[in-house]
């Protein structure tokens, strides 16, 4: 669809002059070119097209503009001519002959003739319409003409008509949001006459401003949030952030190495598959494997090994190293064992989860030989990723409760279904092209040495590897395009935990093989788990690779760029690959089971699925070539620029000719998958096919020598006349992959400015943040719209392919509910709710950040390249869809058609360290990039003022060529100010540890430096550096909005030498043109800070403000110049005396002293006010040599803004290090604006003899404001001295609750994480003492049983308990929103929505709420009870260091390291630890003058103290110190065993405790419970040392880690961290009080420090302190039960809540045991383990404190574990009988205790069990050692013979019940087993009919008893055992009786083993059959006969004894008959 606008004639004009019209639709505006010495009319004659994406609205408007124009004053408008296209849209033509109206909306005589057209055509491409979108400023779009014409044009091609821009230089005012806009200009509702009001200022001020858009804001339809700080209210603030502070950082981050630690628990495994197996576990990361010990004959081996591997690699390295852990089956010296299953992760996935870790967590494992086979069994591990500085918060390690729920605990990350399924992954690769043409390989360049033979070709073969899978294409030999169509398969599980694909391109070699390429392919980017998701798909796509220079010498420096280590500098090649998944269905018999990578071959695609070929074509122009490192020499300098091989010198492609075109493929050279001529004939558009046909690229501007700029840097002399390049080359048109990448940037762009606003806002703590954050959410949410208007087009062009259109439907999705939330959010933005809503919109930006990244490239990136003597010196590398153009604003890359800075960088790894901080060259670069035939637009964003300078050539047509240079003929010149006042925290670069800095600035081709200040890290210059006719290209209104950068560089001035680099910042000046006027709001500009870089780090601020001054003209030069364009001259304007008149005058206070140096003028440097500093000089500390001499009379030397005070001289430091005066002041101007406040410097010089002074160490207090005094507000209630407050402890908690609920709303937005924490103890503890009170229940422990390690384990359960109540809320809040915020975009309530989020996630809060019985959401509701749980005292164990919880204890007495020496320049500053020297003692505070003179009136102040009232004094001080130290917790592995053998050392001061002798053997998790007790000396010995130390037999000991603890700090400090308060008070018991004084005397003592009144205690359990009143109970029981009357638990309860008391209040310090972190000084920032201790301090003045409680590990107590097997049943049948093949079974029974295998014991045989039936009567005997508390048995074995000494485990107490069947000549059989977990196991059933296999499968849902506390139980439980499909079947019954007893009560009753005396069993009454054959076989056959075959023995006995009466008839017949016979007869 198309509009087209035929503008013909305008008549009846009156008058002669220049015309020109301007044509506007939708907000583009078009211009005709001008008319010149019109009369009466104009025939323009001009048509102009508009494509538009969506239909012409009957409403929408069409304008046209007459001026009369002008060259040097402003387009006066003649006329208007606007009309509705309503008839245009029904009809599709019209001709309108019109009048035109003038300002006042009356009509002239002038009338316009257009003729209009509505075409719907096949123009795809829509446009911007600029009223839709809202506009941050400094942003290119949105623009609003100011009709000012400035000076600009000139008689140029330059200035030919270009579409959709102001080719006049018309300045155009960036729209800063529609609420600004109107506000400026009152909309454009009104007519064109406010555009030419000259008197109205730009920008209005502040309130002015808001009160206008509030006007408007009806009608804009905004409110005032939509006002962009950026441009308005920052000129006031000066907040602008994009435009003052752009950030480069020059050293490249990827590819550096770093430290990383990934430790890995190994705690048990479950459900093994297979029979009577000895797994072992394999860690494999990389290449690097460990293993645990074996278990024997179980299937749930428990391990708890503990595995560090430390790496020293690139991050992408070490994310990319596959995790795996397998399990194998009876592994020994000799054999490697079976593997029975694996599960796979990257390193990646672990490091992207909360914490870096998987805490406890089920690794599901499945057998890669066979994928049919599902699960075979699970680990139970923790995994951690920690890099350099990242703490892990690890939970608690004692007494974890066993987490058996499987399915809700797998090692999977959040989103990731439970049931992974197996799929295949196809990598196709079809082809490459771009190649290297010239082998790399070593080989290759010996064979070129020799004979000088280098055309060899690569072997390049493909390389895919995948989750730890490597799979090859074949070679293909000799060839540099070269064709595979073959896939590579993988077989993994989906979704994979793996995040990656590696894709290389390497060359084969016989010596070794190289990389040529390497692309990553993130499955995250090809894939969406969405419910609308799609599976990785991808393709087929041309990936580009990128790497090492294609310069081909003997050795490439640069390698590991093509393995894709850190940023590619050149283009390799291009690879065609495509990506898929299918899911794989395991059920189907024709699978194949194995995962082995397969190749297989694949059908050639055709040419046009990647696309359709089309000619593209870059243009560059070089308009500043400066900051040239002068290391490169003088030698000429050219640049080059490539895009894929296109433009490359050594081995790139062009098109000379037609000739060439008609080469095949093969032959065209690298990239330009040329087809035949016809094709690209057809591609270039048709008018400019026969120009340019044979068009030559130009790829590198002519060489140049460099001129000097200052010391460091050359420039190239460009002056006037600008170097071009222009190159075309060929690919697929892929141009909407970018476009939609370029909408999503530019809306994040946007998005990232106004949140850097917003903060800026928040830290500078200006007005209204939250109005920032609106406005910025409402562009979101429109930018977000438009996103999806715009990128739904396109749908059907070429080589479209299905990530295309999925990822295309994701998008618009995402971005849909993305604006909505956005909407939503907005209208939630609170004052108080701006921080929370900040985080979710940076969420929103790391999304569209992620979405933005386009998976599949498609044109290569641009490389500049600078060249010196034909070597490559330094690159930059610019993303082609930066420089894409496209007629839709939006999708235009942001630096396209824009002069851009491009500071080039060394290649590979030479950008490491000081060489990549240098600047190699800046550059200020025009590109442009887009379709050949789209060319016309080329020149249009290039400075105005230019002739084009095109090369000769013979042929026609001259116009189309792109000119080769460019000649700038006018300029405007400008002054630059930069007003450097001071700068702070600069890095330390000379050994004194300060340096001597001093600023270069360098603006275009000017430098200029600041004084030289000597010895400080924070100089103040207040120098005023003018910059004098600085000559600048481009037009008017650019140079306002995107002045050029500054680059400030700071350095070290050196005596001998070069300066030394120390930092650089860049900068963007505040411009004013000639016709604005300079003053507010937008000048004087403010001073603002701006970070200075020193490679990645940051190395300071400077404090500075820039303005660039246009210089007007002299009216006289104007004049001359007018009459010279007459004349047809080129006109040279220079610069008057009159022009520099007319700059604002530089007004500085004349400072005489300095000289020539102009001070920073008045209005821009700040407001100075006079304050007083007080410093407390305490002391200083742990002082170094320097100079090998010892420091013995030290000073410190305080200044600040030049004014400062020195320290009292300290005599001996030996002797005492501190300070004999103690406070001193010093009065000093500072600024009002307390941001800008100078650093405060501390210096401690050494006082030798002979008046040397030698510096020791400096430290620079960079912000002061936390010693600013405040005074107290006396209108606090806690001021009130009126009533007494009645603090209610224990009657009704909750109204105190909801008190400190809404306190912490109002002055914190964490109620639900840090406090709920502390309330819920409280509450907890006020429960467990109202309890106190009540009846005891029947399960209380026993007072005597308790002991400390009870108190601890009852704590450490609490704070579970409480971190998983926080989890839960937490989990429920955020759940919370996310339902709000969905049921906002479906409109329906919240309450109405299902519960959203995964399965995984649902199961474990459902798990959390059944576990926490939904604990404590808030402060107010407290926690539930456990029924069951005995009141136990408890104390408070801190999962981190005290002084985190209390800010280092420096509440008066602060703590500042000393450095001395230069800084490392590691990334981090983590090695400044080496650097320091000592550490001073001391506090600041500062304050106004003159003060109020309450606080000198109050009584007892002391004037020689000043603000430090009330201090103690600083002499010195014996202390009794007490360590304890209860534990450590997954310390370092020191042995080759992976093992440690720990013990404790503790320095204090000379002295030193070691625990060498009772070091524990091979434990990573020591138990140490040890108290050691030093006396110290403060302040001489105050610095605590505890480290932890590896044993070794031979050879020293090695440092594992180790903690510091100033001790100082914490006697001092007013949290009382002496010594804990207990929870409750007790005489005597395991809770017994610790401390010398009692609560009582504390709490007198404190209210006396305090100068509080009390404490008063009253009747009735009541104590009053100060206006606080508190309750409590008044008895306490001693020994021997008596109750007596004592006001200790009164105080106790004030102490507990002593921070409620006014004005001295503050939280003491609990009982605790704290958790430090062990650090080894070799491995900085990386974690060596934990410790749990804590520290008690006793004054040696007063009463000496009892002994130190016990806290000695726990000994496990010896039991006897009893178990008779009394009959078996149902046992399948596994043998078949020798002689009839009857089934049967020989059965016995094995039992054992975990980890005692090799103490297992067997019953005696019941041979031949017809029925599975046993008889066995049978006694297994099992003694052991069980810890209680822990619930773990503990065993003590040498771990092999070698072992030096006996290894202690901790096993879960397990019985383990086996039935076997005995075989005599083979190895017995394994039928089934039970384990039994003694604390928790089902009851046994009463008979074997309901002993059913349930009771193992629903264990969990059965009563469970545990025999610890039943003794003695009997029944039935079943024997199973897995049949081949993996299913548990039941295979048999036991009858067994499990009776506990101590050691002590079996030794009363003592029994023996099997049927043995003592107390001996009966034998079984087993059946005849179960005796042997050997004793008679006939017995047993008759038997088994009989019972086989009863039925045929009758009827065969029946059937024998009829035959047998049948005989004897036959028999005794004829002797019957003739005896009868005779008888007769006779």
């Amino acid at each position: 669809m198309a509009l087209l606008v035929h503008l013909k004639t305008i008549r009846d004009l009156r008058g002669k002059g220049d015309r020109i019209a301007k044509v506007t639709f939708r907000g583009l505006s078009l211009y005709t070119h001008v008319l010149e010495n019109c009369e009466d009319e104009a025939r323009f004659d001009e048509t102009f097209r508009w494509p538009i994406a969506s239909r012409v609205d009957e409403n929408e408007m069409l304008e046209v503009q007459v001026f009369n124009y002008s060259k040097v004053f402003t387009n006066r408008v003649i006329g208007t001519f606007k009309m509705v296209l309503q008839k245009v849209a029904e009809e599709g033509q019209l001709e309108v002959t019109d009048t035109l109206i003038d300002d006042n909306n009356t009509a002239i005589r002038a009338s316009v003739t257009i003729y209009i057209k509505y075409t719907t055509m096949d123009g795809t491409v829509g446009v911007w319409s600029d009223g839709e979108f809202l506009d941050i400023p400094g942003d290119p779009e949105g623009t609003f003409q100011f009709e000012t014409d400035s000076l600009l044009s000139g008689h140029s091609q330059g200035s030919g008509v270009s579409q959709g821009r102001s080719i006049h230089g018309i300045p155009t005012f960036r729209k800063a949001g529609k609420g600004v806009f109107s506000a400026m200009k009152l909309g454009k509702t009104k007519s064109s006459k406010d555009d030419h009001k000259k008197d109205e200022p730009a920008i209005l001020d502040m309130e002015d401003l808001n009160r206008k858009a509030m006007r408007l804001g009806g009608v804009g339809g905004l409110d005032p949030d939509c006002i962009s700080l950026a441009s308005v209210t920052a000129v006031t603030t000066n907040v602008s952030n994009k435009r003052s502070k752009p950030d480069i950082k020059m050293e490249p981050s990827s590819g550096r190495p770093v430290d990383y630690q990934i430790s890995i628990t190994v705690v048990e495994a479950r459900q093994l598959v297979g029979l009577n197996m000895d797994p072992v576990v394999c860690v494999e990361i990389g290449d690097d494997k460990k293993y645990t010990s074996m278990k024997e004959s179980t299937n749930c081996p428990y391990y708890n090994e503990y595995f560090v591997f430390d790496f020293h690699v690139p991050p992408d390295v070490m994310f990319d190293k596959i995790l795996k852990l397998s399990v194998i089956h009876s592994k020994n010296l000799l054999r490697s064992g079976t593997l029975v299953g694996t599960f796979k992760l990257d390193v990646g996935t672990v490091y992207s989860q909360p914490e870096h870790q998987f805490y406890h967590k089920w690794a599901t494992l499945s057998d890669p030989d066979d994928i049919t086979a599902g699960c075979k069994g699970y680990i139970k591990c923790d995994i951690a990723v920690v890099g350099k500085g990242d703490n892990i918060k690890t939970p608690h390690k004692a007494n974890e409760t066993d987490e058996d729920d499987i399915e809700g605990n797998l090692l999977l990350p959040e989103g990731v279904p439970l049931e992974r399924q197996w799929a295949r992954f196809y990598v196709k690769i079809y082809r490459a092209e771009g190649l290297p043409k010239m082998n790399t390989s070593i080989m290759a360049n010996v064979k070129k040495a020799f004979i000088g033979e280098n055309r060899d070709l690569v072997d390049p073969y493909v390389q895919v590897l995948f989750a730890g899978q490597r799979g090859k294409t074949s070679v293909q030999k000799s060839s540099y395009e070269p064709i595979w169509n073959e896939q590579v398969v993988f077989t993994e599980m989906f979704p994979p935990l793996c995040k990656r694909m590696k894709v290389q391109i390497r060359d084969s070699d016989k010596v070794n093989d190289v990389a040529i390429g390497t692309h990553f392919i993130d499955l995250r980017k090809i894939a969406n788990d969405g419910d609308k998701g799609f599976l990785p798909t991808m393709g087929p796509a041309w990936v580009n690779m990128y790497g090492s220079t294609r310069q081909y010498t003997l050795m490439d420096e640069h390698q590991d760029l093509n393995e894709g280590l850190g940023e590619g500098v050149s283009f390799r090649a291009r690879l065609l690959i495509s990506v898929a998944v299918e899911i794989l269905d395991t059920t189907s018999t024709e699978i194949v089971s194995s995962t082995e990578v397969q190749v297989e071959p694949v059908s050639n695609i055709s040419e046009s699925v990647t696309g359709k070929i089309e000619e593209f074509f870059l243009f560059g122009s070089f308009l500043e070539a400066t900051m040239i490192d002068r290391k490169i020499g003088d030698k000429p300098i050219s640049f080059e620029v490539t895009i894929g091989n296109y433009g490359n010198q050594i081995d790139g492609v062009s098109k000379p000719s037609a000739a060439k075109k008609k080469k095949k493929e093969g032959g065209g050279g690298g990239e330009s998958d040329e087809e035949e001529s016809e094709l690209i004939q057809q591609n270039s558009s048709e008018d400019e096919a026969d120009d340019d046909g044979d068009l030559v690229s130009v790829s590198s501007s002519p060489p140049m020598k460099p001129v000097i700029t200052d010391r460091n840097y050359f420039h190239l002399p460009y002056f006037e006349k600008k170097p071009c390049i222009y190159i075309k080359s060929w690919w697929q048109d892929q141009r909407r992959r970018l476009y939609n990448s370029n909408i999503m940037d530019k809306i994040a762009d946007k998005l990232e400015e106004g949140l850097n606003d917003v903060q800026e806002i928040i830290k500078t703590e200006t007005a209204y943040p939250e109005r920032r954050l609106r406005g910025v959410l409402e562009e979101l949410s429109t930018g977000c719209n438009r996103f999806v208007t715009l990128a739904n087009k396109d749908q059907n062009q070429a080589g479209r392919t299905k990530l295309d259109k999925e990822r295309l439907k994701s998008c618009m999705r995402e971005m849909e509910s993305m604006g909505q939330q956005a909407k939503l959010i907005r209208s939630q933005v609170k004052r108080n709710t701006v921080r929370d809503k900040l985080k979710m919109v940076q969420n929103f930006l790391h999304r569209l950040r992620f979405l933005a990244d386009e998976p599949q490239h498609s044109i290569p990136d641009v490389f500049v390249w600078m060249m010196s003597s034909n070597k490559r010196i330094a690159y930059a590398r610019i993303p082609s869809k930066d420089i894409l153009y496209s007629i839709v604003d939006e999708e235009t890359g942001r630096d396209c058609g824009k002069v851009k800075a491009v500071f080039l960088r060394l290649p590979g790894k030479k950008g490491f360290g000081p060489a990549g901080w240098t600047v190699q060259a800046k550059m200020e670069m025009y590109l442009w990039l887009g379709l050949n035939k789209q060319r016309k637009d080329f020149l249009s964003g290039l400075p105005n003022g230019f002739e084009e300078n095109k090369a000769p050539r013979t042929g026609s047509c001259l116009q189309s060529l792109p000119p080769i240079s460019l000649v700038y003929n006018m300029k405007q010149v400008f002054q630059l100010r930069a007003h450097m006042y001071q700068a702070r925290s600069l890095f330390a670069a000379d050994s004194s540890g300060l340096s001597d800095p001093f600023a270069r600035v360098f603006f275009s081709t000017h430098s200029q430096v600041t004084e030289v200040l000597s010895e400080t890290l924070c100089p103040t210059w207040d120098q005023l550096l003018v910059f004098d006719d600085v000559e600048l290209f481009g037009e008017a209104s650019e140079l306002r909005d995107d002045p050029p950068i500054i680059v400030v560089e700071v350095y070290d001035q050196d005596t001998v030498g070069k300066a030394e680099f120390i930092g650089r910042t860049f900068a963007k000046p505040i411009t004013k043109m000639c016709d604005e006027h300079y003053g507010p709001p937008r000048f004087p500009p403010q001073l603002e800070y701006y970070q200075i870089y020193r490679g990645n780090s940051t190395a300071g601020d400077l404090l500075a403000a820039f303005e660039l001054l246009q210089i007007p003209y002299d009216h006289e030069e104007i004049r001359r110049a007018l009459i010279a364009v007459h004349d047809f001259a080129v006109p040279q304007i220079k610069i008057g005396q009159g022009g520099r008149a007319e700059l604002p005058a530089i007004n500085g206070p004349t400072d005489s002293d300095r000289g020539p140096i102009l001070p920073v003028p008045m209005g821009i440097r700040p407001v100075l006010s006079r304050y007083r500093i007080e410093v407390l000089f305490w002391g200083l500390r742990d002082l170094k040599r320097v100079n090998l001499a010892q420091v013995d009379r030290p000073r410190v030397d305080i200044e600040c803004a030049g004014r400062g005070v020195q320290s009292a001289l300290i005599v001996n430091f030996k002797k005492n290090p501190n300070f004999s005066t103690l406070v001193k002041w010093f009065e000093v101007d500072l600024p009002e604006n307390e941001l800008l406040h100078p650093p405060l410097n501390i210096r401690v010089v050494d006082c030798r003899a002979f008046g040397r002074y030698t510096l020791v160490g400096s430290h620079a207090v960079t912000s002061l404001r936390r010693f600013i005094y405040s005074p107290p507000d006396k209108t606090q209630n806690n001021w009130a001295s009126a009533g007494d407050v009645i603090v209610n402890m224990d009657a009704n908690p909750s109204v105190r609750k909801m008190d400190t609920v809404v306190k912490l709303d109002a002055s914190s937005d964490a109620v639900i994480k840090v406090d709920v924490n502390e309330e819920e103890k409280e509450e907890k503890k006020k429960k467990k003492k109202k309890k106190k009170g009540e009846v005891e229940e029947d399960d209380e422990t026993d007072e005597r049983m308790l002991d400390w390690w009870s108190k601890y384990f009852a704590s450490i359960e609490t704070l579970m308990e409480i971190l998983r109540a926080q989890e839960a809320a937490l989990a429920e809040a955020e759940e919370r929103e996310e339902q709000e915020i969905a049921a906002e975009g479906a409109d329906i309530k919240p309450d109405d929505l299902p519960v959203k989020g995964s399965k995984g996630k649902e199961k474990s809060r459902d798990k959390s709420r059944n576990k926490d019985k939904k604990k404590s959401h808030h402060a107010g509701e407290g926690t539930e009870k456990r029924p069951s749980k005995p009141k136990v005292n408890e104390l408070l164990v801190y999962n981190k260091e005290l002084e985190a919880e209390y800010d280092n204890f420096e509440d008066w007495l602060h703590t500042f390291n000393l450095y001395r020496g230069k800084a490392g320049d590691d990334d981090e500053a983590a090695l400044d630890d080496d650097r320091i020297v000592g550490r001073f003692k001391g506090s600041m505070c500062m304050y106004k003058l003159p003060l109020t003179e309450e606080i000198t009136r109050e009584a007892g102040f002391d004037p020689n103290m000043g603000m430090f009232q009330s201090i103690p004094h600083n002499d010195p001080i014996n202390v009794l110190v007490r360590v304890f130290v209860v534990r450590a917790t997954d310390l370092h592995p020191a042995d080759v065993n992976g093992k440690a053998d720990p013990y404790v050392i503790i320095k204090l001061g000379k002295s030193e405790l070691k625990d060498k002798e009772n070091y524990i053997s091979k434990q990573l998790n020591p138990v140490f419970g040890k108290a050691f007790d030093m006396e110290a000396t403060f302040p001489m010995e105050s610095m605590l040392t505890v480290s932890v130390y590896d044993w070794d037999l031979v050879g020293t000991d090695d440092l594992i880690g180790e903690t510091k603890i100033d001790l100082e700090n914490r006697y001092y400090s007013k949290h009382r961290a002496t010594c804990g308060i207990a929870n409750n008070y007790s005489v005597h018991g395991y809770n017994m009080w610790r401390d010398p004084m009692k609560p009582s005397q504390i709490l007198a003592k404190l209210c006396k420090e305090g100068k509080l009144d009390g404490p008063h205690y009253g009747p009735g359990g009541r104590v009053k302190v100060a206006n606080r009143i508190f309750m409590g109970a008044t008895e306490i029981e001693d020994e021997t039960g008596l109750k007596k009357q004592t006001d200790e638990h009164l105080a106790l309860t004030v102490l507990k809540h002593w921070e409620e008391i006014p004005r001295v209040g503050c939280k003491l310090i609990p009982e605790h045991v704290e958790t430090r972190p062990l650090f080894h000084p070799e491995k900085p920032g990386i974690e060596q383990g934990r410790i749990e201790m804590w520290v008690d301090m006793f004054p040696m003045d007063m009463p000496a404190p009892g002994p130190a409680i016990d806290i000695s590990p726990r000994k496990p107590k010896n039991f006897e574990l009893r178990v008779i097997i009394w009959n078996t049943d149902d046992v399948v049948l596994e043998d078949d009988a020798f002689m009839t093949g009857e089934k049967m079974s020989d059965i016995y029974v094995k039992g054992w205790l975990k980890g005692q295998q090799e103490d297992k014991q067997d019953t005696d045989v019941h041979y031949h069990s017809l029925t599975g039936e046993g008889n066995f009567n049978w006694r297994f005997v099992f003694p052991f050692d069980y810890l209680m508390a822990e619930e773990k048995i503990v065993i003590s074995k040498k771990e092999s013979m070698f072992s030096w000494d006996e290894t202690e485990y901790k096993i879960p107490a397990r019985l383990t019940l086996q039935v076997w069947d005995a075989d005599h000549f083979s190895a017995d059989d394994f039928l089934g087993a039970i384990e039994l977990d003694l604390n928790r196991f089902p009851r046994g059933a009463k008979t074997a009919k309901q002993c059913s296999i349930g009771m193992v499968q629903n264990e969990a849902e059965l009563p469970c008893i545990s025999i610890f506390k039943q003794k003695r139980v009997k029944g039935w439980w079943p024997f199973v055992a897995r049949d081949e499909n993996d299913e548990m079947e039941l295979t048999g019954k036991v009858e067994a009786e499990l009776h506990l007893m101590s050691a002590e009560e079996a030794e009363k009753s003592p029994v023996g083993l099997g049927r043995n005396e003592p107390d001996p069993l009966e034998k079984p009454n087993r059946p005849n059959t179960s005796l042997s054959w050997l004793l008679s076989p006939m017995h047993v056959v008759c038997i088994l006969a009989w019972r086989q075959y009863k039925l045929h023995c009758v009827l065969l006995l029946g059937a024998v004894l009829g035959l047998l009466f049948l005989g004897l008839l036959f028999f005794s017949m004829p002797s019957a008959l003739s005896n009868k016979i005779f008888n007769i007869a006779g």
